[in-house]
């Protein structure tokens, strides 16, 4: 998931919050796959490269690696798609994509991580926290929510009953709760959360809203069973600046005029 730069500014929902997806997958436990290899104490790391024309590599900790992830060979029932990586990619729950390497070629055993190019060039962000260096390796991600409907791009016919619902996530465990607010962010209800909550997975939230035709901006904000409570734009920028659009985690925004055009905003 990444946010939206100012060329996205009020396309809707799928193009800002499009990278995000929820299956049900089948594999092998990259733990049986480690052990049946034999891997040495000495490796700690693995190199895992895609077999596609960019050789995507990317590096995972073994240590993760034999906790949970595991080689995909199946999406929702059926084989996976080409788009999806087939004949097999990589699963590794709750971490950012990159890790999830599609078209799996190779998995090499080392005792170090590699900055590979796509590592290097794509996610080594500099951050005002650190002094000005980088970051280079992100592993978790953060929970986040975003409203997809009424969202950019969406028109309210009119003053009325409206069903506000949204997705929310989090790479450390299940959601929580999902707080939603219709002012920006001045006052905040909790939202009903859509069975089943799962680990590491989608979460449907939804809070009914009668709109009285005065402007409004709507927000979600997911808390996560660890207690960590998704931030504002304002105090992710003021930790990472403004290079963070792979790590984006930030409270999402979305103006309501008066006439009922609904457009992506900074609140």
């Amino acid at each position: 998931i990444h946010g939206a730069g100012n060329a996205n500014m009020g396309l809707p929902v799928q193009y800002i919050h499009g990278m995000a997806s929820c299956s049900e997958w089948s594999g092998v436990p990259f733990s049986v796959l480690l052990n049946e290899a034999g891997v040495q104490k000495d490796g700690t790391w693995l190199v895992l490269e895609g077999g596609d024309a960019g050789k995507f590599s990317h590096t995972l900790p073994v240590a993760k690696a034999m906790e949970d992830c595991f080689v995909a060979y199946g999406q929702n029932g059926d084989v996976l798609r080409v788009e999806q990586g087939f004949p097999i990619r990589a699963i590794v729950p709750g971490w950012e994509g990159p890790f999830n390497v599609k078209y799996l070629k190779h998995i090499k055993v080392v005792d170090q991580p590699y900055n590979t190019w796509n590592e290097s060039m794509n996610h080594s962000i500099p951050r005002p926290d650190l002094g000005g260096k980088s970051r280079w390796h992100h592993f978790q991600m953060a929970a986040k929510s975003v409203i997809t409907r009424p969202s950019s791009g969406h028109k309210l016919p009119g003053p009325g009953f409206y069903d506000i619902t949204g997705l929310a996530w989090s790479g450390k465990g299940k959601i929580k709760r999902v707080d939603v607010s219709v002012d920006g962010g001045r006052n905040w209800r909790e939202a009903v959360l859509q069975e089943p909550v799962l680990s590491r997975a989608l979460t449907r939230f939804r809070l009914p809203w009668q709109w009285d035709g005065s402007p409004a901006i709507l927000q979600s904000r997911a808390i996560d069973e660890s207690g960590y409570v998704q931030p504002t734009r304002a105090q992710l920028v003021a930790q990472r600046g403004l290079n963070s659009n792979y790590h984006y985690n930030a409270i999402q925004s979305w103006s309501v005029a008066a006439n009922g055009e609904i457009s992506n905003v900074h609140a």
